[in-house]
């Protein structure tokens, strides 16, 4: 199955540099060859990308994966997408800096008081 984060950085790869390989796209995204294949197979049933041989290449398995004009726009929208939950992730995450660092403070102030208990007074 095609994850959209896996549909979101392949296409925006793809987009940035039509004649990367399927070795190195699988480098950059840490993932395995195997499954970078599936996903281009995928993207290319779906009609969100061609696959054009390289006429000219020495290397006749080279390919340029080019986004069609409905990957253009699946592309755009998953952009959004992504951005929306990237931002919930952003927004959720610095409250539970906040709340991490006010609790914080309590427990510097719990060990502050607890120590001047256990000293005594000067």
């Amino acid at each position: 199955m095609l994850s959209d984060e896996y549909r979101y950085k392949i296409l925006k790869r793809l987009e940035a540099n039509p004649e990367i390989s399927q070795r190195e796209l699988a480098g950059e995204l840490g993932i395995s060859l195997g499954r970078v294949n599936y996903c281009i197979q995928a993207l290319v049933e779906k009609g969100l990308v061609k696959a054009n041989n390289f006429r000219n290449s020495k290397n006749k398995k080279g390919y340029a994966y080019l986004l069609t004009p409905r990957g253009i726009e699946d592309k755009a929208k998953i952009t959004l997408e992504f951005l929306k939950i990237k931002l919930a992730e952003h927004e959720a995450l610095t409250k539970e800096i906040k709340d991490l660092q006010e609790e914080a403070v309590q427990v510097q102030i719990y060990q502050k008081g607890r120590a001047s208990i256990i000293k005594g007074p000067k």
